[in-house]
């Protein structure tokens, strides 16, 4: 190779995408951003377009793609249940399709692979924190499956993948991340309960607000997705990324509350089907194989996400 790593993130307009995108374009990487737009958003990239290089393809990878790079990050796949229960079929065809094309295309290519997994590959858990080596507990038939079951799937191929062709991969299951750049309507909890809170609204908590969450912000994530893809080829994973930290959701939403000034009151309406009960990394595996673990405060992330809402929130009601 010459010249600059050639690198393709599909998924690169969404939240965690555009933030991949602008690390990799700073560390001088040559960067074709691919995405279909169902959740992500030109907004997200609009800063990088004038940067001679970053190109951007609309495309949606249930479909074959045809490039020439060094690296693939496949982030690509709506990760919040109002977006990924949508269209459930399509969500399964995304996880599980998307991984076949993208790892055909590295195969053919002889890239490095990375995949973006999930801390729902281990559904509702039953042990806590959670380690890499927990099969997980998945409820196969149930309205999230297609989602948990359709990244489980996806690890299973890029793991054969490696095992088969031994393609070089690197499989990172993400746990609770935010940030700026988060839909404002992807139902998510920390999104949900700044844009509820901002606008005056009562802040909805699903169940009594006693499950568990650890939210890690997005800079942090991305450094770990670098460090990883950057590893000895023996570090292929699967490792957790996300922040040990673990606050109840009743605990964020006070903590939401009390940061934007707001007089919202918390009204509770029932838990979703399969919601987990608690959810927790153990990051033992990243700390050891890639010196990595979260550096900024939930309290410091939320300060810089609630202020990237409060800019957006007038332009977005128009």
């Amino acid at each position: 190779m010459y010249g600059r790593k050639r690198v393709l993130v599909t998924g690169g307009a969404g939240f965690l995408g555009s933030f991949l995108c602008e690390r990799l374009l700073g560390e001088g990487c040559e960067v074709i951003c691919v995405d279909n737009y169902f959740t992500g958003s030109r907004e997200n990239i609009v800063h990088l377009l004038d940067n001679p290089y970053f190109e951007v393809i609309r495309h949606d990878i249930t479909f074959p793609l045809y490039v020439e790079v060094e690296e693939i990050y496949n982030l690509a796949c709506p990760a919040s249940p109002i977006h990924y229960q949508f269209d459930p079929v399509q969500t399964v065809k995304t996880s599980v399709h998307g991984a076949i094309n993208i790892l055909g295309l590295a195969k053919r290519v002889k890239a490095k692979v990375f995949q973006a997994s999930t801390s729902e590959v281990y559904g509702d858990p039953s042990i806590h924190p959670q380690t890499e080596g927990y099969w997980g507990n998945v409820n196969p038939i149930g309205p999230r499956a297609c989602y948990d079951e359709g990244k489980r799937c996806a690890e299973t191929l890029f793991f054969d993948y490696h095992r088969q062709y031994r393609l070089n991969i690197r499989v990172a299951r993400i746990f609770n991340t935010y940030g700026p750049r988060m839909h404002p309507q992807d139902g998510r909890v920390v999104s949900n309960f700044i844009v509820q809170a901002l606008r005056g609204e009562p802040v909805t908590l699903y169940g009594d607000g006693s499950q568990t969450r650890s939210f890690c912000y997005v800079e942090d994530l991305i450094e770990g997705f670098v460090r990883l893809m950057a590893a000895p080829d023996d570090v292929i994973g699967p490792i957790n990324l996300g922040n040990p930290g673990e606050f109840t959701i009743r605990q964020l939403a006070e903590l939401v509350i009390d940061m934007t000034g707001s007089k919202s009151e918390m009204v509770f309406k029932p838990l979703p089907q399969d919601d987990p009960t608690q959810r927790r990394p153990d990051i033992s595996r990243a700390k050891e194989k890639l010196g990595w673990e979260p550096t900024v405060p939930l309290k410091e992330g939320l300060a810089r996400t609630i202020a990237y809402f409060e800019r957006k929130l007038p332009e977005w009601q128009g």
